[in-house]
């Protein structure tokens, strides 16, 4: 007789989250970002980004990347600036995925 085995979803685990956000701002407290290696911050982020994607392509525009004052119009700029250079796109590219209607791809 053949038993199956129920496998829980993975899920993010909160404690790797939460020493990452810990010391992104004890390091931000401390006048010291490049306590953060940039490929820690490029693996986290790639893969906040793949998330926040996927959830927006299912979902909508209903989800929030970050918590209303959590982060300043400066640093969302020079992240979306960043990320708009990395992946060699222009405005005019910008432009049009910003206005594009929900559910269009």
């Amino acid at each position: 007789m053949k038993r199956t085995v129920k496998r829980a979803a993975k899920t993010a685990k909160p404690a790797a989250v939460a020493d990452f956000c810990t010391s992104a701002r004890e390091a931000l407290k401390r006048g010291t970002p490049d306590s953060i290696t940039d490929k820690a911050l490029q693996q986290v982020l790639t893969a906040a980004v793949k998330i926040y994607a996927a959830k927006v392509e299912r979902r909508g525009h209903d989800v929030a990347p970050f918590t209303p004052g959590s982060v300043t119009a400066t640093e969302t700029v020079v992240t979306a600036c960043g990320m708009i250079r990395a992946a060699d796109l222009n405005m005019f590219d910008v432009a049009i995925w910003f206005h594009r209607p929900q559910g269009i791809e």
